[in-house]
């Protein structure tokens, strides 16, 4: 399965990911590589526990532009 992340950094400098198809599916690392290395297992680890549980592995995303 392929999964789009968000990267954005916090207030201490460190990287957020999400991944916005997986309710609460976050990591951080200090660097990008880091943070998509510890994101790839949160969303390893949130798919079992989520499949154990008979949830929906996933929920629809889709990106919108919006003009401001």
């Amino acid at each position: 399965m392929k999964f789009v992340i968000t990267l954005s950094r916090d207030e201490d400098g460190m990287v957020i990911a999400e991944c916005p198809a997986i309710p609460g599916c976050v990591s951080q690392g200090r660097t990008e590589a880091e943070a998509e290395a510890n994101v790839r297992e949160a969303i390893q680890a949130c798919l079992e526990v989520r499949a154990e549980q008979g949830m929906p592995l996933t929920v629809s995303t889709r990106q919108v532009e919006v003009a401001i």
